[in-house]
Formats: C-alpha cells, sequence, structure tokens
C-alpha cells in the first residue's frame, strides 16, 4: 500500500509541475507539487499556497481527483485489514488470519470495493446536489460555478480533506447553517468508518423489515461499532464544549457572533478536528487553551476504515480502558462485556506511541528550522500527523525543511498507521514457551 501512495503522489507531482495546472501558466515550484499532492492524496488540506486562486481549473481537478483517489485507497485498505484481523478474508488459499469461520475469498474484495464505491458516490452527489443549490441560489454563483464548487467541497468534505477554493476556507459561511451542517454530515459520515456506515444501515434496514404483528428485530452491534460510534459522539460533544466555552468571548472568533451563530459556528469548529480542515474560524485567533484541546481531537482522529486519520477512536478508547481496569485493579479488560486480547492492547499502545514520537521529532524540527513558538508549531505537527488539514497560518511561511518535515509527518499519519496495524496485526505468532516473570518498578 505504501508504494501505491507513493505513485500516484508522484503522478500527482508530475501533473501539478505542469503548466497548465497554475493560473499563470507557470510551472508550480517542484516542492510546492510535491506538497500539495501529498496533502491530496493523504487527505489533509494543509497548503503553502491558495487552492483558489494559485491553480488553474485543471489543478483543482487533478487535486479533486488524488483527494478522492487517497479517501477510497484508504477506506479500501483499512477495510480489509479489519477483515484480515478478523479472519474473513483469505489470499489465494493461505490464511492471513487465525479464524476460518465466514471466509471471504479475494474474488469478494471486487464487490466490496464496489459497496464501498456506491456508498461514497451517494453522500458526495447528494452533499454536492445541497451545496451547488445553496451557492447558486443564496449567493449568487454562477450555475458552473456552483457546480464546481459543490462537487469540490463534497468531495473534500467526505474525504476529510481540508481543501477548499475560498481563501478563508468556511469562515465567509460561518453562520449559513445549510453550508455548515452539510459540510459537518459528510465529514462525519466518512469519518465514522465504512464498516461502521455498513453495519449501521445493514441492523437499521432490518430492524424496520418485519411483518405486520411482529417485533422488530433487535438490533445488535458489533464491539468495534458500539466503541467507534459511542467515542465519536462523546468526542463530538467535546470539541463542541470547548469552542463553545473557551471562545464564547473571544473577539478573533465567537466574539462577534450572536448567540444562535455563537451555537452553529461552535458546533461546525468542534467538527473540523475529526480530521476534516476546514476553517469556519481564524485558527491564529483561538485561545492557547482551545489550540492544545484542538491538539488532541486532532491527534485521537476519526474511526477506522474511513477517511479520517489520527490514531482512530478506537485505539484512543482501548488506551483509556486498559488504564481504568489497571486503576480498579482488575485482572482483565474488558468493555461491553466483551475481553481485550492482550495482543490488542499492545497494538493500541504501539500506534498511539509512535504517533507521538512522529509528532514531537516533526515538531522539533520545524521549531529548530524557524522561530515559531510551540503553539503553532505543534498545532501544525499535529494537523499534518493526523491528516486534519487546520492551519494556524504557518505553513505557507515555512522553509524547505520544515515543509519536508509536513511532508513526511503527512504520508505516516494517512499510511503509516494503517501499514503499522497491519504489520502488526498480521506477524502475531505464537509461542511454545513464556519466559520467568519478574517486575521492574513503574513509579
Amino acid at each position: 500500500m505504501p508504494l501505491a501512495f507513493c505513485a500516484f503522489i508522484l503522478a500527482g507531482t508530475v501533473l501539478l509541475k505542469l503548466p497548465a495546472a497554475t493560473e499563470t501558466g507557470e510551472a508550480a515550484p517542484l516542492l510546492t507539487a510535491l506538497f500539495t499532492s501529498v496533502s491530496a492524496v493523504c487527505v489533509t488540506g494543509l497548503v503553502v499556497v491558495d487552492t483558489g486562486t494559485y491553480w488553474s481549473g485543471f489543478g483543482e481537478v487533478v487535486i479533486t481527483v488524488l483527494i478522492q483517489i487517497g479517501g477510497f485507497g484508504i477506506i479500501m485498505a483499512g477495510t480489509l485489514l479489519g477483515l484480515l484481523v478478523l479472519g474473513r478474508l483469505r489470499l489465494r488459499g493461505r490464511l492471513l488470519a487465525q479464524k476460518e469461520n465466514s471466509t471471504v475469498h479475494l474474488g469478494d474484495v471486487r464487490a466490496l470495493a464496489g459497496q464501498i464505491a456506491l456508498l461514497t458516490l451517494i453522500v458526495e452527489a447528494v452533499t454536492a446536489i445541497v451545496l451547488a443549490l445553496r451557492f447558486h441560489f443564496h449567493y449568487g454563483y454562477g450555475a458552473a460555478e456552483s457546480v464546481w464548487h459543490g462537487v469540490f467541497h463534497s468531495v473534500a468534505s467526505f474525504n476529510n480533506a481540508g481543501f477548499g477554493l475560498e481563501a478563508d476556507s468556511l469562515m465567509q459561511f460561518v453562520t449559513d447553517p445549510v453550508i455548515s451542517l452539510t459540510v459537518c454530515a459528510a465529514i462525519i459520515i466518512g469519518g465514522i468508518g465504512f464498516p461502521v456506515m455498513v453495519e449501521v444501515l445493514r441492523n437499521t434496514r432490518n430492524a424496520w423489515r418485519h411483518r405486520p404483528g411482529q417485533r422488530r428485530a433487535r438490533v445488535r452491534w458489533s464491539l468495534h461499532t458500539r466503541i467507534t460510534v459511542l467515542m465519536t459522539g462523546v468526542l463530538l460533544v467535546v470539541g463542541y464544549a470547548v469552542y463553545l466555552t473557551l471562545e464564547w468571548r473571544n473577539p478573533g472568533t465567537l466574539g462577534p457572533l450572536g448567540v444562535g451563530d455563537k451555537l452553529l459556528a461552535a458546533f461546525t469548529a468542534g467538527v473540523q478536528p475529526r480530521t476534516a480542515g476546514f476553517n469556519n474560524l481564524a485558527v491564529a485567533e483561538l485561545r492557547p487553551e482551545t489550540l492544545l484541546a484542538t491538539d488532541a481531537l486532532m491527534f485521537i482522529g476519526g474511526g477506522p476504515a474511513g477517511t479520517a486519520g489520527g490514531i482512530k477512536v478506537t485505539t484512543f478508547a482501548l488506551l483509556a480502558v486498559v488504564i481504568w481496569a489497571e486503576v480498579r485493579g482488575e485482572p482483565d479488560v474488558a468493555v461491553f462485556g466483551r475481553a481485550i486480547p492482550a495482543e490488542t492492547q499492545r497494538q493500541a499502545l504501539t500506534v498511539a506511541l509512535l504517533g507521538v514520537a512522529a509528532v514531537a521529532a516533526g515538531t522539533a524540527i520545524i521549531m529548530l528550522d524557524t522561530g515559531f513558538g510551540l503553539d503553532h508549531v505543534l498545532f501544525e505537527a499535529v494537523s499534518a500527523f493526523g491528516t486534519v488539514g487546520l492551519s494556524a497560518g504557518i505553513t505557507p511561511e515555512l522553509g524547505p525543511v520544515s515543509q519536508i518535515a509536513l511532508i513526511v509527518l503527512m504520508f505516516l499519519g494517512r499510511v503509516g498507521t494503517v501499514a503499522v496495524a497491519a504489520a502488526l496485526a498480521l506477524r502475531l505468532r505464537g509461542r511454545r514457551f513464556t519466559y520467568p516473570e519478574e517486575r521492574p518498578l513503574v513509579s
């Protein structure tokens, strides 16, 4: 998978390097084309030039296609990884997981890809239609411009890529409930993960498919779906509360807005750290406490096998459950009546700590290369690793070394976490002996 993403990044860089890709007709600098290509394929949204004014129509189409490829590729990779871990997928007859129940053969991958593509098309089409109609009838955009803005922002929203055609992203639409809530809905659906979307839709349909006089079938969600839905809801509420309480009186963000507009703007802003990256508020004007809370939300990210980045909500939830079990002195780690295997706990810890190490290294490199403070540098680094795209405004001002550091963080955050998870899950092997136990001091 990393090689495939590298190939698409290279192709995108070549296309964006063409003179036809820029408004001026001059070839973009190599690092600018590379940075934009990585940001698009890794569905991040960090930019070193303004998307709507620097790139031509051809360049914008290239970015849109790269976002779609990156988002679809991550959903497929994550979904297939989930099937492998559950033992439901065999490749050419060789078992890659330990269980053999309900196996899905290689021939079924095509059907799976078709289902993901269909669901993606439906969500993006509905989002694009709503946005295009709003742009045309409420803001007076021309027909072609409205359609293009609707399609571009629809693809970027569903794939959780913070690219926007407006210089201020969504700031001019901060009080528009149609645009704000439509974009938020696409972000949440895309970021919650394909397995969860399919399971929720299937169980909901089965629950309502009953004969008169019969009881509706009981909806049963898997442990993965329950954790993902619960944590997504909790983090959305936390993000909403953070922006609403900390920014309520901030004159640079929510302060000048009316009460109703503040409620809408805070919700929209709280959704963006789910790794979407559209800013409806001036990020550079956020309070330091808000920046720190946003760092945490961006690092956690969204659901596995979706378009969101970060270490994923399930990883964070498992770590929280492990800590809770240890604090209570429980011998086993369990959630919703299900025990969590020790190897799964180690995988969650490994993914989280590797993420912390990557962000720390990237932050240190950028700080050594620039004179920016820790608040803004850490924000950019976490945004890159979490493939969010929110920016405090310093990315366009960074030099080549710092831009390369962000490129590496975007690639690791998007492709590295899936690759690491796959390697950990599929390299499990048994051992016929155990070592004697001895406990070092932990304090």
